[in-house]
């Protein structure tokens, strides 16, 4: 089944002024009706939490409502109707996609993708002993450029059960496993993308049944750094980096929100193809991060840094 990704999430909030102010200043454009979106047309959808037109909430404090995939086309999106029409309720909707649920009761939508074509240049490096990437006199560092997300990366679910969270989208929908944690649960990617992946399972007991976090791709680690040290400098409080995760490769940096989960910026991840054979390590820090950075106060040469003088004396 040729499904892509995602292509929205749509979410019930307590707050939909906070919220929307929060994805604004995250980076995405309000497209009206409470979406706003990324470069490409991927999106996150608002919408009041007692907005009849929702799906029903799960049940948790999860305030997501669905998740929306992308597939290539129309003859995809008949076959994961007949798939799973075969033994659960599949509603065809006025836009033309169907809406169905997982096996862990999360409310899927599929469509033929909104995605837009981007092309836009990736960050570019000069290093000794390879081709320069930047000619003579093209400087990296513009403190002004534009650092906004350009597609809906991935989605990471707490699930209470995830062998059988995993079975229904690798037997159902076709997803393959690309790396595991073990103890915690599958990276998993669809067939229509060769990204690391689109969906990360979480075993969580079943009060935390939900969304963790979700992410959008940014055009290389530098627009990581900009765009999460310009959100923390208008308010906005860092949960977890910046950083490199070990699975997948990508650069992230993650941060509290009011949608009741985590949201992150990512870039640089791996592509996998059928060669790929999953990798296994236990759930912990040493398989998640290559390395970790923290956030703390702009210095330059000159003097010690931050906080020096005070280690000093206490030593």
């Amino acid at each position: 089944m040729n499904i892509i990704g995602p292509d929205a999430l749509v979410f019930g909030v307590d707050d939909v002024a906070a919220c929307a102010q929060y994805l604004t200043d995250y980076g995405l454009h309000p497209a009206g009706d409470g979406r706003f979106e990324a470069l490409d047309g991927t999106a996150i959808v608002l919408a009041h939490k007692d907005d009849a037109s929702l799906p029903p909430a799960m049940g948790t404090a999860s305030m997501l409502r669905k998740t929306v995939y992308g597939v290539a086309d129309e003859a995809a999106l008949g076959a994961i109707a007949e798939e799973l029409g075969r033994d659960r309720e599949v509603k065809r909707l006025p836009d033309g996609g169907i809406e169905s649920v997982d096996d862990m009761g999360f409310v899927l939508g599929f469509q033929v993708t909104v995605r837009r074509p981007l092309d836009m240049p990736a960050e570019t490096i000069n290093a000794p002993g390879a081709p320069a990437q930047r000619k003579p006199n093209v400087v990296a560092v513009d403190e002004n450029a534009p650092a906004l997300p350009r597609t809906l990366s991935h989605v990471v679910y707490f699930v209470p059960d995830v062998p059988r969270a995993e079975r229904f989208y690798v037997e159902r929908l076709g997803f393959a496993c690309t790396d595991r944690l073990v103890g915690a649960g599958p990276f998993l990617r669809p067939a229509g993308t060769l990204d690391h992946h689109t969906l990360f399972l979480i075993q969580t007991p079943p009060f935390m049944k939900g969304i963790e976090h979700f992410t959008f791709h940014m055009g290389g680690p530098t627009e990581v750094m900009q765009a999460g040290s310009r959100f923390v400098n208008k308010g906005y409080q860092s949960f977890w980096g910046p950083g490199r995760h070990k699975m997948g490769s990508n650069w992230f940096w993650y941060f509290n929100s009011p949608l009741g989960c985590h949201v992150e910026y990512d870039a640089d991840m791996d592509l996998h193809d059928e060669q790929w054979t999953a990798r296994a390590a236990p759930a912990g820090a040493d398989a998640s991060q290559l390395f970790l950075f923290e956030k703390r106060d702009n210095w330059a040469p000159g003097g010690p840094p931050p906080g020096a003088a005070g280690a000093a004396e206490r030593h």
